[in-house]
């Protein structure tokens, strides 16, 4: 087929501009990796894959893509176990089962939520800070929990292999723990949490499943939190199963507030469960003033209505603005708390 005159004029610039697209989507490439190995350096044990290029404005949270790890066991708990003077494993709150230990209620009353909370200040004004994504990597990690205060609740995913050492060196460290459960994501698989992912619109029996395998990862933590999740966050009939069982097995949930549509409230409280939900995300934008800028909010939020949480990822930037700024919140009339001081109790 013969080019035209304008056809022939016009196709070395297509080509060009082809060519500077390709070189530019390259270069991007190269730099996001770039980027993430500076920030998260080598993960141990984890076989999350993040992509956590820090973004001028973000407006979701990180891109996670997870693959299998070795389902492995924990070994059965028979004897108390404690991190300094935390509690990370009592026989009398753990049903041992072949996929290892799951939380459980004691037979005197006890609640794995209350027997695993950080202690809490006295204060009028509360306000708690979650701080997710402890596990991806060793750095990390040990950046994060050697650099908040020991008031900051901490969210531990399950598919580290070494988690159970990640939540005794948090509990040590005086933090409380959130295991953060994998829930399907509205672009679910573009953006998948994990290989036992909880799904929208599945049977309840196949959650159940993979709730489980989640819970007997680690013991010690006090509650459980969404990994992503907005999709799962909002059907109900997929939910409420789920707030049954954790509410059953002493554990309140944490919705971190990062799906728009999350119909959790309602579902925890149409069914008395624990349960407590973030005021804002802190670092969507991960710049110093701007986190600050939230946690300003985060401080109105909490004297309007008495308690607010924020959520947080381990961003090295995150990390030490929130201490700079707990450093000072008691002079405002604040005081810093883990997420169960805040927690609805069941009616």
């Amino acid at each position: 087929m013969a080019l035209t005159e304008s056809d022939a004029a016009q196709a070395p610039t297509k080509g060009a501009r082809a060519l500077a697209v390709t070189g530019a989507a390259v270069i991007c490439l190269a730099m996001a990796a770039a980027a993430t190995i500076t920030l998260l350096g080598n993960g141990r044990g984890a076989s999350v894959r993040l992509d956590l290029t820090p973004l001028v404005a973000a407006s979701a949270p990180p891109l996670l893509r997870a693959e299998a790890t070795p389902d492995t066991p924990m070994p059965a708990v028979t004897r108390t176990q404690l991190a300094g003077r935390a509690l990370i494993a009592d026989p009398a709150l753990i049903e041992n089962t072949p996929l290892g230990p799951l939380p459980r209620i004691a037979d005197d009353g006890r609640k794995p939520m209350t027997a695993y909370a950080a202690p809490a200040a006295a204060g009028k004004l509360k306000i708690a800070i979650v701080m997710s994504g402890l596990g991806l990597s060793a750095k990390a990690t040990q950046t994060a929990l050697a650099g908040l205060p020991p008031a900051v609740t901490v969210g531990l995913l399950p598919y580290a292999s070494d988690a159970p050492r990640w939540l005794t060196a948090a509990r040590a460290a005086g933090h409380e723990v959130l295991l953060e459960v994998p829930m399907e994501p509205f672009d679910f698989p573009d953006s998948d949490p994990g290989p036992h992912t909880l799904r929208a619109g599945g049977a309840s029996s196949a959650n159940a499943e993979r709730l489980n395998w989640a819970l007997t990862r680690f013991t010690g933590y006090a509650g459980v939190t969404n990994l992503l999740g907005d999709r799962l966050l909002s059907d109900t009939d997929a939910l409420a199963p789920v707030l049954t069982t954790l509410s059953r097995r002493g554990l309140y949930f944490y919705d971190s507030g990062s799906a728009s549509q999350s119909v959790a409230p309602q579902v925890a409280g149409s069914l008395s469960a624990p349960f407590a939900r973030g005021t804002a995300s802190i670092d969507t934008i991960q710049t110093a003033l701007e986190i600050d800028r939230r946690l300003s909010e985060l401080e109105a939020a909490a004297r309007k209505n008495g308690s607010a949480v924020g959520t947080a990822f381990l961003y090295p930037v995150s990390v030490e603005r929130i201490a700079q700024w707990a450093k000072t919140l008691q002079s405002r009339g604040f005081v810093l708390v883990p997420v169960s001081a805040i927690v609805s109790s069941p009616k």
